[in-house]
């Protein structure tokens, strides 16, 4: 198993360093390090473009906006986690990335409030559920800085039961009690993927489906929200191995779309430099990055 995403292999052929990552996650969400703090293990990686994906949250953006070092462009980004009904996906959700939004956006910024707001009333639903079934995490979340209008998510639950000893790693704590269907599972609620899509584009940007290896299995879903906009699909994501990569490929090319990737980088597994080092990315995405960075 990769360290950088469940069901993969790190790669054993050489590959290009990536210089552009499209999907990172800062403490202004459910990542581990300070926004700060990613940006310059970024730049110190090497990394030329990147995008902060936060979910519901584009506060790790205006905090850095203008504070990029030299050589480094920072590319406005966020991720929604959109419900999906009537058919199957895992979570029964889709991830919808979008870049290159207007951080000004009033309306934009009013849609993702209510998404974190939604989510913090889930985490601690989560918590009472947990405590519920004796696997109290009280004084673990206690201990965290809960004030700040962060999207607080299932990964700082799991770390919190890592602390309190009943999860073993981030992976364990989902598999065996976080993830849909398990005795920890709380329904998520807000955006579906058609309103999520929807309103990226209303904010200037360009919705891309993040890391779902059932793309060209799904085509015709996949049809219906190019339809109402999305743009791209996410191939080169750390945790898909050369099929995986050639499958989603094939799809984004069969739906015209255009093509992103990146490391989905939360700081759990280890430091940024391994993560991007083990990214394989074409020069593809780079042309789509910079066609993302603001003027």
């Amino acid at each position: 198993m990769s360290r950088y995403g469940p069901g993969s292999e790190h790669e054993s052929a050489p590959h290009p360093r990536a210089t552009v990552d499209l999907h990172t996650h800062t403490s202004r969400s459910d990542g581990v390090l300070e926004p700060g703090v990613l940006l310059a293990d970024a730049a110190a990686a090497g990394v030329r473009m990147l995008a902060i994906t936060d979910h519901d949250s584009l506060s790790a953006y205006r905090e850095l906006a203008g504070e990029a070092p030299a050589g480094l462009e920072l590319i406005v980004g966020i991720e929604i986690n959109a419900l999906t009904v009537g058919f199957d996906t895992p979570d029964r959700e889709l991830h919808i990335l979008g870049y290159g939004m207007d951080p000004g956006d009033d309306a934009f910024e009013q849609a993702l409030a209510g998404q974190r707001s939604l989510r913090r009333t889930r985490f601690f639903a989560t918590v009472e559920r947990l405590r519920g079934i004796g696997l109290p995490i009280d004084a673990q979340v206690a201990a965290l800085d809960t004030s700040r209008d962060d999207a607080l998510g299932r990964p700082t639950i799991a770390r919190a039961l890592m602390a309190a000893g009943f999860a073993e790693s981030v992976e364990d704590a989902f598999a065996r009690l976080l993830s849909y269907g398990r005795p920890g599972y709380v329904p998520r609620g807000g955006m579906g993927p058609v309103e999520a899509i929807q309103a990226i584009r209303r904010a200037g940007g360009i919705p891309v489906l993040a890391h779902f290896a059932q793309a060209l299995e799904r085509v015709g879903l996949l049809r219906e929200l190019v339809e109402v906009g999305l743009g791209g699909l996410e191939v080169f994501h750390a945790s898909f191995e050369e099929d995986a990569r050639v499958s989603v490929g094939a799809a984004a090319r069969t739906l015209e779309v255009v093509q992103t990737g990146g490391t989905d980088y939360h700081g759990d597994l280890g430091p940024y430099a391994e993560a991007i080092a083990d990214l394989v990315i074409e020069p593809i995405v780079e042309d789509f990055a910079r066609s993302m960075v603001r003027s």
